[in-house]
């Protein structure tokens, strides 16, 4: 099946207006930041967060993981709007348990929902 571009370049530009509120929202009510302070902490000029914000522009990767740092938030919170609190709980669940116990876990995970489809 063929994808239509405009629709696909549509879903990234709702995605990058998103994301650039999440980033003002973040800079604004948690580190009470103006735009200056931010870009310098995260390398980046106020112009182009100016941008980023506005949906107009992307950070790459060492300026998401600074933002990341600085506020707490998990890139995937920074970048997708996915639940932090979710994650967060997830690791102080798994940190009681060895790897080997988790992946023996997820295995058993795994065989009970393939189970489960085939009732």
């Amino acid at each position: 099946m063929k994808r239509n571009n405009s629709s696909i370049n549509k879903q990234e530009k709702i995605e990058q207006e998103k994301r650039g509120k999440r980033i003002k929202a973040i800079r604004e009510n948690e580190l009470h930041m103006n735009k200056t302070q931010l870009a310098k902490e995260i390398g980046i000029s106020s112009q182009f967060l100016g941008l980023v914000e506005d949906g107009k522009g992307n950070l790459v990767y060492r300026s998401i993981r600074k933002l990341r740092d600085l506020s707490g938030h998990s890139a995937d919170y920074i970048l997708y709007g996915l639940d932090d609190n979710n994650i967060n709980k997830t690791k102080e669940l798994l940190q009681n348990y060895s790897e080997d116990e988790i992946i023996e876990t997820m295995n058993f995970i795994k065989h009970f929902i393939l189970l489960i489809r085939n009732i």
